[in-house]
C-alpha cells in the first residue's frame, strides 16, 4: 500500500483525515497518516502539537517527515488563512484571485523544500470552508437552525466557499462563530463536512480538488 504522510494544522485537520479521506483513498490502496505540527518542544521531550505559529517548525516538521524513506510522498493541510508572516511566498503574493494568490505561496513553499516528494497545499481559506459548501445538509449540528441559511447567504455573496476571505474578522469560522458561537471546530466541523460529503466539497472546492487528485495520482 501507497503511504502519504500529512502534516496537519489541528485536530480538526486530523479528523477529517482520519475518518473522511482516508477511507476514500484507502480505496485506492492508499493510506493517509496525518501527523500534528509540534508547535513547541520542552527540554523533556515534550511536544505541544496543533496550530502554525513559526515557519521554522513547520519546516522542521516537513523535513523529519520527508527523512521517512517508506513515505511516497509528504503533503500538508494547512490553513491559508493565519499563517506566520515569514512563511515563504506571503510577503509578495500578487492582488486579486484568492486562488492565484494561494497557488502563488504554495509554489514558494515548495522551492523552499526543494523535495521531490513534497506537495505543497494550503486550504483557501480554511478548513471551515468546506462547511459553507452546503450548510443546510449539516445544520443539525447546529442548535439554532436558522444558522444554515445565514451561511448560505454568506457563500452566495462571497462567490464560493473557497472564496471567503482570510481577514482576522470574516474568515470561515470567525464568521460561523459570530452566528453560532457553541460551534466546536473538533466536533462540530468535522461532523458537518462529513454530512456534506466528500464528493460536493471536491465539485465546490477546485482548489481543494486539484490537491486531492495530486495525492491520488502517488500511487499511479
Amino acid at each position: 500500500m501507497t503511504k502519504i504522510l500529512m502534516l496537519v494544522e489541528g485536530q480538526s485537520e486530523e479528523i477529517v483525515v482520519r475518518d473522511i479521506l482516508a477511507p476514500r483513498f484507502e480505496v485506492l490502496d492508499i493510506y493517509l497518516q496525518a501527523v500534528l505540527v509540534k508547535t513547541k518542544r520542552e527540554k523533556s521531550g515534550r511536544a505541544f502539537k496543533g496550530g502554525i505559529v513559526s515557519y521554522a517548525k513547520v519546516e522542521h516538521d516537513l523535513r523529519a517527515l520527508l527523512s521517512d524513506s517508506s513515505a511516497s510522498a509528504v503533503t500538508t493541510f494547512l490553513d491559508y488563512y493565519g499563517l506566520p508572516q515569514n512563511f515563504p511566498g506571503l510577503s509578495d503574493r500578487p492582488l486579486g484571485d484568492p486562488r492565484k494568490r494561494v497557488a502563488h505561496v504554495e509554489e514558494a513553499f515548495a522551492a523552499q523544500i526543494d523535495h521531490k516528494r513534497f506537495i505543497p497545499h494550503l486550504t483557501l481559506h480554511e478548513l471551515e470552508a468546506w462547511i459553507y459548501v452546503d450548510p443546510a445538509a449539516a445544520s443539525w449540528v447546529f442548535t439554532d437552525a436558522a444558522v444554515a441559511a445565514t451561511l448560505q447567504t454568506i457563500r452566495e455573496a462571497c462567490g464560493g466557499p473557497e472564496m471567503i476571505d482570510e481577514s482576522p474578522e470574516t474568515a470561515p469560522s470567525k464568521r460561523i462563530l459570530e452566528v453560532a458561537p457553541d460551534y466546536t471546530k473538533t466536533v462540530a466541523g468535522p461532523q458537518a463536512i462529513e454530512a456534506i460529503g466528500l464528493d460536493r466539497i471536491r465539485a465546490a472546492c477546485k482548489h481543494a480538488d486539484s490537491w486531492l487528485k495530486k495525492l491520488e495520482l502517488v500511487a499511479s
